[in-house]
């Protein structure tokens, strides 16, 4: 199965994580698929921010690397329809079982089986097994004009889908997108496609500042040397684990206000929250974590239609062999927006 000369037949290549900053190319066994599973080859797969939070890494560890693939069945797992070798997918990670009270109350995440791996061994891997629910709820075929490069993008927009709906944007809106990395982009071109009335977004990083400005933003600041205005916005979006830029995201936004906080901190950080004005302001502060079926779809739809440029959002693509390195760069915030390994046979 292995794409290197040598390996067996029974072999493939993974990126396995060992502890933070520290990731190997290595040979492990290929996995087989069970009663409703499906074999998928993978072709791409992109590096996700949490895969960089030490904290996160250092609790899973070790572990094949990646949550954001695409790739096209190999096998088809006795039980399993609508599906067969050569179809084109998307894989979520996690599903639901779509049947208890969180589902029935469209709360994914917090179902019981959700948290069940559901891609073994993961998505940086030259084959993977999605599990049964997944098969069934988050898996989804590709439109022919969705490469699998661009479909790497349809995990993290799903999140961000998800997100603006909990925070109940609306066409109309002001918002503030806060951290202008890859996420913060996502944002910055939903909430446009979305019908914001305005969209800015805030950094200190000159590209991703740049990259905003030319493709959604109608205003921009440079936190390092200038700061948005104080209670003027309807939605503030804060993307970076930053407890000072959480802080900070409440002064912009207008009373009776929200503000949406998309990324956690590690356990046991804290913020000190105003909560004497935010209690007398009726701010509104949201979170939101991963994605359900219903956001994965709505986020492939958006992908497919273009609202999502991969030329904008992806900006460095690296082999399997290069896993170490991707892996590495990708912490490169001053330099990386979005890595994504592609894999070939």
């Amino acid at each position: 199965m292995s794409g290197r000369a040598g390996s067996g037949p029974d072999v493939m290549r993974a990126a396995v994580v060992h502890a933070p900053g520290r990731l190997a190319l290595e040979e492990i066994p290929v996995p087989q698929p069970g009663p409703g599973e499906l074999l998928v080859r993978i072709r791409a797969c992109g590096i996700c921010s949490s895969d960089l939070m030490d904290w996160y890494v250092a609790r899973k560890a070790p572990f094949v690397l990646g949550h954001e693939p695409a790739g096209e069945v190999q096998a088809v797992g006795p039980g399993v329809e609508g599906f067969r070798p050569g179809d084109r997918v998307f894989v979520h990670h996690h599903a639901p079982c779509m049947e208890c009270p969180a589902c029935r109350r469209g709360d994914f995440v917090h179902c019981p089986v959700w948290r069940r791996n559901s891609l073994r061994p993961g998505g940086m891997a030259e084959l993977a097994v999605v599990a049964e629910p997944s098969v069934r709820h988050g898996t989804l075929k590709l439109p022919d004009s969705v490469s699998f490069e661009v479909a790497t993008l349809v995990e993290p927009a799903a999140c961000a889908v998800k997100a603006l709906r909990r925070a109940g944007f609306a066409p109309g809106m002001r918002v503030l997108v806060v951290g202008l990395g890859f996420t913060g982009q996502i944002f910055g071109f939903l909430a446009r496609a979305g019908g914001a009335a305005s969209v800015e977004g805030a950094d200190r990083i000159r590209y991703r500042l740049e990259l905003a400005g030319q493709h959604w933003a109608d205003a921009v600041y440079d936190v390092a040397t200038a700061s948005p205005p104080a209670a003027a916005f309807d939605l503030v979006v804060v993307t970076p684990a930053s407890p000072e830029a959480m802080r900070a995201g409440i002064g912009y936004v207008r009373n009776g206000g929200t503000l949406l906080l998309f990324a956690p901190l590690a356990p046991g950080v804290e913020v000190p929250w105003p909560v004497h004005d935010m209690f007398f302001r009726e701010v509104t502060v949201v979170t939101s974590y991963s994605a359900g079926p219903p956001d994965t779809r709505e986020a492939l739809a958006h992908v497919a239609a273009g609202r999502l440029p991969p030329e904008a959002l992806i900006s460095h693509r690296y082999p399997l062999d290069e896993a170490a390195a991707a892996y590495r760069d990708a912490a490169r915030k001053d330099r990386v927006l979005k890595a994504v390994v592609v894999i070939d046979e």
